[in-house]
């Protein structure tokens, strides 16, 4: 990979709009589907119906909750600059780009590909500690940190 320059606070700030845009989302479908379980009218399958969206609306609060504790998570994410992995840090290896943050996968910023992965995942464990040069095994892929922001 050629060396690109990353400006990592704009990769934060995006990785934090994706958090916020997927709570919004969110929210709308939870007030959608509330409104339309109010409007079921009384039908032979009326409480089949409305237990099926009730289950829905548990879900979509489940998940709700896992996205809030990913923005919580990402409010403890430092932009400072590092020379080696830690949480926060902006790494790439000659076969990808890992923003340590928290476990949003993978997105496209500015036309690259990156991903948002959690401190707590194998491939960030395996990074944390390590500097530019340093090379690492995973799932039998040989990879070489070429840069840490």
């Amino acid at each position: 990979m050629e060396k690109i320059v990353f400006e990592k606070n704009n990769i934060r700030n995006y990785v934090k709009t994706v958090i916020a845009e997927k709570i919004q989302k969110l929210k709308n479908f939870i007030e959608f589907t509330l409104e339309a379980s109010r409007d079921i009218k009384k039908t032979p399958k009326y409480d089949s119906m409305r237990e099926e969206m009730q289950e829905e609306i548990y879900q979509m609060q489940r998940q709700l909750g896992a996205l809030n504790d990913l923005r919580r998570n990402m409010a403890k994410v430092l932009n400072n600059s590092t020379e080696r992995v830690q949480l926060g840090s902006l790494v790439v290896t000659n076969k990808a780009r890992f923003y340590i943050s928290v476990s949003l996968g993978e997105f496209f910023f500015e036309g690259d590909r990156f991903y948002a992965i959690s401190p707590e995942s194998p491939m960030a464990k395996k990074m944390m500690g390590m500097k530019p040069g340093d090379e690492f095994v995973l799932n039998n892929i040989y990879q070489k940190i070429v840069e840490v922001l």
